[in-house]
């Protein structure tokens, strides 16, 4: 059987998460009335400290709800250049909503206040375009991981309210820097006005993302998700195994993040020029193959061929997410076949 690290949301459903969703009371969730999804709402808003939540089918969506409430057609939100947001919801927010981007670059995506706050233009009168809202991503998907430094955020929630900005946190991977850094999700989550949350990364639900705010701004997202045709009706199915989720896969995502460093250390050891072990703190190894005589797509098929799927994404840069369906064994099976395409 191949050995899957293109991304934390290929993993199966475990035996007690298939039975939560088995036993799960459900209801009509576009009336309201789905308990489960209900109960699921209340627990991960009261997490991040946020009065409310809405259950979503992804994370897009749930961060697509955030920004189309922070900030009006024609009006501008800001974010890393390499943010999830910006290139991989391939142009939502401007075919959505009317909303403009513009964005800092950040080596590893690492969040520094002033590179954002540099470029925000609040208020910019009838001429030229005005910035409502920053986005910062955590941890930073295409970064490799890279777990935000709450020093920066809490920089930034200071410039943001000086210039009268509000913060969207794309929190899909939040559950992983909570266990690599240590810091709560309410300490998180009180530097943002809206959060996405997603299930279905990291900790094994099968699918669901969670928009967190005020209740009225959930209020309002709740109509947009209707509008964008994601109303849902007896999906306390899926929002049980959110539950499960939550209950049982947190702690357990440390075990990635070692995994993760072993395969980072491995590759290091064969061309240090394709990763620093040292930028690995959590789940994700993103190799640069700016140096190397052949493309990420070329290795990607001799990993493949050998038993080992990993994602090439663009000419130049590859990833592997580690999850709860690698196992240390497969670890150092990975390493081998990583070994053996490398060198090839």
């Amino acid at each position: 059987m191949a050995i899957d690290l293109r991304s934390d949301t290929v993993t199966q459903p475990s035996p007690g998460m298939r039975e939560a969703i088995a036993r799960a009371p459900v209801g009509d969730d576009v009336y309201g009335d789905d308990p489960t999804v209900n109960s699921l709402e209340e627990r991960v808003a009261a997490m991040f400290g946020k009065e409310a939540g809405l259950f979503t089918p992804t994370g897009s969506l749930a961060n697509q709800l955030a920004i189309r409430i922070l900030v009006a057609p024609g009006q501008e939100l800001i974010a890393e250049t390499n943010s999830h947001i910006v290139r991989a919801e391939l142009g939502a927010a401007a075919v959505f909503s009317g909303i403009t981007t513009r964005t800092w670059p950040a080596q590893y995506g690492l969040l520094k206040a002033s590179d954002a706050l540099e470029i925000a233009r609040a208020d910019s009168g009838p001429f030229l375009v005005s910035t409502t809202a920053i986005a910062v991503e955590n941890t930073h998907n295409f970064g490799g991981g890279t777990v935000q430094p709450i020093g920066e955020i809490e920089k930034l929630r200071k410039g943001a309210d000086e210039m009268g900005l509000a913060l969207h946190l794309d929190g899909a991977r939040i559950w992983n820097a909570h266990v690599a850094s240590g810091i709560s999700f309410k300490d998180y989550g009180q530097y943002f006005e809206t959060i996405s949350v997603c299930l279905s990364k990291g900790l094994g639900a099968p699918i669901g993302s969670i928009m967190l705010s005020t209740k009225e701004r959930v209020t309002a997202a709740r109509v947009w998700r209707k509008r964008y045709g994601a109303g849902m009706r007896q999906v306390g199915i899926v929002a049980a195994a959110g539950h499960y989720a939550l209950d049982n896969n947190i702690d357990r995502l440390a075990h990635d993040h070692r995994r993760a460093k072993e395969l980072a250390v491995a590759i290091a050891q064969i061309d240090t020029s394709l990763i620093d072990p040292s930028t690995v703190e959590t789940n994700i190894v993103g190799l640069d193959f700016a140096a190397m005589s052949f493309t990420a797509a070329e290795l990607s098929k001799r990993c493949r061929d050998s038993g080992l799927w990993i994602s090439a994404l663009g000419a130049k840069y590859a990833r592997l997410v580690t999850h709860m369906d690698f196992d240390d064994a497969q670890c150092q099976e990975a390493i081998e076949i990583l070994k053996k395409a490398l060198m090839a």
